[in-house]
């Protein structure tokens, strides 16, 4: 029993962390159909402003007040990413619209621009992030089962994020014109909605979810330049499998992807466990191409 728990855990903890590194690029590449491959360096930068807040704190500030800054970190992973990301669009993606392999190589070079600029500014080393005192431990359910409180303060950050994110799209009239334009972009315009303004919107959200998961990831180990690539290809997975642009189906893939990867790595190895998932995603989508839930168009074909 102790053993099922700890694998129910660990497959819903690597889930999380899937969802909330997929759940921003969902939203862009649903909306705006645009592969962006820039995605890792977003997170990379909100890893790194974690990093910057935690030294702000530590230097300027009474010790009293480091126990909260990792709150203030990710207010700061948020905004500073959402800036990033409305920069980005702004300058190039909204000139690169219905030609997905320019965007593709563009974002691409962009990714390794703004990793590069990191290690200018912070060096090639890993750096770490120091945790508060009170995410340091676990929650004892037995002598022998103990589950990390880190873990489970990003499970609870990516209930609070996906909370926060379908009261937006579903309940608010930012969030109603955003559905709009992804179901059929030309009448939406015809009806006055302005599509650039919601492209820019929704990739600055976008953007600033990835640099919250930037700011999570730092719980789990050091950060570097180039941490936002070992995950880039784990949250496509996650987006095509669950569907483009369904919130439902982003949470679904990332739990089938989560558990079925710690299940696989249990009776196998790492690299094997990826091997088999890959295979399964694969052949899911040979059965269904448009993923899990697909997305309810106006447009006709």
């Amino acid at each position: 029993m102790e053993m099922l728990i700890l694998q129910t855990f660990n497959g819903l903890s690597v889930s999380s962390i899937l969802l909330l590194i997929a759940l921003g690029l969902a939203v862009t590449f649903g909306l705006m159909n645009v592969i962006n491959m820039a995605h890792g360096e977003l997170i990379m930068i909100g890893a790194y402003s974690a990093y910057v807040t935690q030294n702000l704190f530590a230097s300027y500030l009474p010790k009293s007040w480091y126990e909260g800054y990792f709150f203030a970190a990710l207010a700061a992973s948020f905004l500073i990413a959402a800036l990033m990301g409305c920069l980005l669009e702004t300058i190039l993606i909204r000139h690169l619209y219905g030609r997905p392999l320019d965007s593709l190589l563009a974002t691409w070079g962009v990714g390794m621009m703004l990793q590069q600029v990191a290690r200018f500014i912070f060096g090639a080393p890993n750096v770490a992030v120091t945790s508060p005192s009170w995410l340091n431990g676990g929650l004892a359910i037995t002598s022998t089962l103990v589950l990390p409180y880190k873990r489970l303060f990003i499970m609870a950050l990516v209930a609070l994020v996906l909370t926060a994110m379908y009261l937006y799209i579903y309940k608010s009239a930012s969030g109603r014109r955003m559905r709009a334009v992804m179901q059929n972009r030309e009448m939406a315009g015809c009806l006055g909605i302005s599509t650039r303004h919601v492209d820019s919107l929704t990739f600055a959200i976008g953007s600033g979810i990835a640099g919250i998961a930037g700011c999570a990831l730092t719980l789990l180990g050091p950060i570097g330049p180039s941490i936002g690539t070992y995950y880039i290809v784990d949250a496509f997975m996650v987006v095509v499998l669950g569907g483009v642009g369904k919130l439902i189906g982003t949470v679904a893939g990332a739990l089938g992807i989560g558990i079925f990867n710690t299940l696989f790595e249990t009776y196998t190895s790492a690299s094997i466990g990826k091997v088999l998932v890959f295979a399964c995603i694969v052949a899911f989508l040979q059965w269904k191409p448009r993923g899990l839930v697909a997305l309810r168009t106006r447009s006709l074909d």
